[in-house]
């Protein structure tokens, strides 16, 4: 009769390896999702400058949700993130004014889309929207497809589409979902918008 296997009894740095190694894979583990989770669901942003104000202001802090560019179209009010159309290194916060083939203009300092004005809330009271170099006052111009006007809430700061014209929806990185600092302007962003 053969005698039972005795394990031999492992030593401390032996347990400490193996106990390494668990966590070296854990560890690897956990960053490989993140990534997956950065690269494809979420990534934080923090906003710089003051073209989003009041809505956003300065060193505020947002997630961003890149699901969105995989589950369909962005809508009118969207807070976005985008690729500077003329520095792709650089990210921009705005707002989605006007979607895909529609008609839109600025006139007596107000938006209008498919010859409806647009009712904008989160403007600070008294804004009014001035064109530039692409969006000139009164002369109406149409979206191509696959792209969006886009413009800052703090219209006479930012530097937007009225100047640079649509971005191409391959520039969007992601909707703007979660401001998370300062704590206390913790929030979910919605939209917000309204026409005529």
């Amino acid at each position: 009769m053969e005698p039972a296997y005795i394990p031999e009894e492992r030593t401390g740095w032996s347990k400490l390896k193996d106990g390494l190694i668990e966590f070296i894979e854990f560890i690897a583990i956990v960053i490989a999702i993140l990534a997956i989770i950065r690269f494809f669901v979420a990534e934080p942003h923090k906003v710089s400058g003051s073209s989003m104000y009041p809505t956003f202001h300065d060193g505020d802090y947002l997630i961003t949700n890149k699901l969105a560019l995989r589950l369909g179209q962005f809508q009118r009010g969207e807070v976005v993130i985008l690729q500077n159309p003329r520095n792709l290194d650089q990210v921009f916060i705005k707002r989605i004014i006007g979607l895909p083939l529609e008609h839109i203009k600025i006139q007596n300092g107000h938006v209008f889309i498919n010859g409806r004005q647009l009712k904008e809330p989160y403007l600070h009271p008294g804004t009014t929207t001035q064109g530039g170099m692409f969006l000139r006052e009164e002369e109406e111009v149409v979206i191509p497809e696959n792209q969006y006007l886009v413009m800052g809430d703090n219209r006479g700061g930012s530097s937007d589409s009225r100047e640079w014209g649509p971005v191409n929806k391959s520039l969007l990185v992601g909707q703007a979902w979660l401001r998370y600092w300062p704590p206390q302007k913790f929030t979910f962003i919605g939209i917000d918008f309204s026409t005529d």
